[in-house]
């Protein structure tokens, strides 16, 4: 399939906001989240820090990737609205993008504001970071779909499309209690390391443990559901639809949750080092993207009880 120039863009845009992503994930397990101390957007006080630390540095990289990130957003939305009709999706989905970057951009100021980075342990930090995690996957789909839409030329539709509607509904709420509790997770392991996976059950069984080591304990339980409902959406997705995208998108959303799972198992048995939460991270990332996408070009398509009920009267005849 050859791309137009957007497509490539897009595409080019979402890879490198996956980047910053990370990165991002990276400043928040280093402990550099403070290293512009309480200001934003100068980085303690400055536009330029002339004596920074590590950690400054860090935080300050992942400021300046962050602002590139908007531009480039800023430049899709503009292209989308020249390239594309009122009701496009790619259009829509540009609009969408640039909506949850600028939220994105105002609770990670708020993260750094209210002092929500380093060794803050409050469950407001954590409550922030989930508000964070749903936003950075709603950014994430919006991308992806005006990506997909301006590759594909797709156009979806919820209504009379049946089950399915219902079955991608809970797998995308699935998804993003599976994101928050892994959110928590990751910040509890950040806050309260742990050398033996003894040592970390023992803090997570603790009456008297801190909030943040006790959620932690039901993360790996919501991984194994989520995943396998993840996996059944992919298998019925491809029964039910048969659109040229559809089985490639399932097989790739099957393929990538069993990975997680395996690579959720090894980051348990290692105690969380912070590659790993990385990696962990991007499957996370990959995973949602396959679902938005399949969840698209699935609800692209008619649905099938329509299609039963067109053929009928001539099966009759």
């Amino acid at each position: 399939m050859e791309l137009n120039r957007f497509a490539k863009f897009a595409w080019s845009t979402l890879a490198y906001v996956l980047v910053v992503i990370v990165w991002g994930a990276y400043v928040r397990a280093s402990g550099a989240g403070a290293g512009c101390g309480s200001h934003w957007p100068l980085c303690n006080g400055e536009i330029i820090p002339r004596t920074p630390t590590i950690k400054t540095l860090i935080e300050y990289s992942h400021r300046l990737s962050s602002g590139l990130a908007l531009v480039l957003v800023v430049v899709m939305l503009i292209w989308a609205f020249r390239a594309y009709g009122r009701k496009h999706p790619a259009r829509i989905g540009a609009a969408l993008s640039m909506f949850f970057m600028l939220t994105e951009a105002a609770i990670g100021a708020g993260l750094v504001l209210f002092e929500y980075v380093a060794e803050n342990k409050s469950i407001a930090r954590a409550l922030w970071m989930s508000g964070h995690l749903i936003n950075t996957f709603l950014l994430v789909a919006a991308m992806s779909l005006t990506a997909w839409a301006a590759t594909t030329g797709e156009r979806f539709k919820v209504r009379g499309q049946g089950t399915i509607n219902w079955l991608f509904a809970a797998a995308i709420i699935g998804t993003l209690i599976l994101g928050v509790s892994g959110a928590v997770t990751a910040l509890g392991g950040t806050l309260f390391p742990v050398t033996s996976l003894a040592e970390g059950l023992k803090q997570d069984l603790s009456p008297t443990a801190h909030v943040l080591i006790r959620l932690r304990f039901f993360h790996p339980f919501i991984a194994v559901v989520v995943g396998a409902f993840l996996i059944l959406t992919g298998w019925l997705a491809r029964a039910w639809r048969s659109g040229e995208w559809t089985k490639p998108l399932a097989n790739a959303l099957i393929a990538l949750v069993i990975i997680q799972l395996g690579a959720g198992l090894i980051n348990l048995l290692l105690h969380a080092p912070i590659w790993l939460q990385l990696v962990h991270l991007l499957m996370s990332d990959l995973i949602w993207i396959a679902l938005a996408l399949l969840a698209f070009t699935a609800l692209a398509q008619p649905a099938r009880e329509t299609s039963i009920r067109a053929v009928q009267p001539v099966a009759a005849s």
